[in-house]
């Protein structure tokens, strides 16, 4: 894979089976059936206001987009209705006539398709990172209502960690090249 390729996030090689195996491993040995079950819920948590909060963003986003729709079509109703000059007069005596812009100024398709879908991806964004802000906060209460169930998982999870550094540490002596070691000096 050339360096321009593996730039892009998407297209580089992850550990991703190999880190899922070994989460999976300090999950079944380090945890209990309750620390399980606390960490399902916590996840669970996180999942559902993130998904609650990009529907309220989406929908929030559409609302805006359809009031910015009404006030322009309004605006444009109150420019065409009203008296406008069609011709200019200089001191000179010269008169110029002045073009009528108000078709340039009607609301169009392709404007209302835009603010739709620009405020609705905002409206995702800001909904969803809201959500998980939300979610993540929630998580933690659940995780911290029992001190012996959150000791157990900061273990479970610091030790999770060490291994991770372990193979990481095994890879970089090794001298396996690929990943990020070929972006960053291949």
């Amino acid at each position: 894979m050339s360096s321009e390729v593996a730039s892009f996030a998407a297209l580089r090689k992850h550990q991703s089976a190999e880190l899922a195996k070994l989460a999976e491993e300090h999950f079944k040995h380090d945890l209990k059936d309750q620390d399980k079950t606390v960490l399902v819920s916590a996840a669970k948590k996180v999942q559902t206001h993130a998904l609650i909060g990009s529907l309220l963003g989406i929908s929030f986003g559409a609302f805006l987009a359809l009031r910015l729709r009404a006030n322009r079509n309004r605006i444009f109703q109150a420019i065409k209705a009203a008296e406008k000059p069609t011709h200019v007069r200089f001191a000179s005596g010269r008169e110029e006539s002045i073009p009528d812009i108000t078709p340039l100024m009607r609301p169009s398709t392709l404007g209302d398709i835009a603010a739709y879908t620009f405020f609705s991806i905002a409206g995702l964004f800001v909904g969803g990172e809201s959500g998980f802000l939300t979610g993540t906060w929630s998580a933690k209460r659940t995780i911290s209502s029992d001190p012996e169930v959150k000791a157990r998982i900061e273990k479970a999870f610091r030790s999770f960690r060490a291994d991770v550094l372990r193979k990481q540490i095994e890879e970089l002596e090794r001298g396996d090249k690929g990943g990020e070691t070929e972006v960053l000096f291949g």
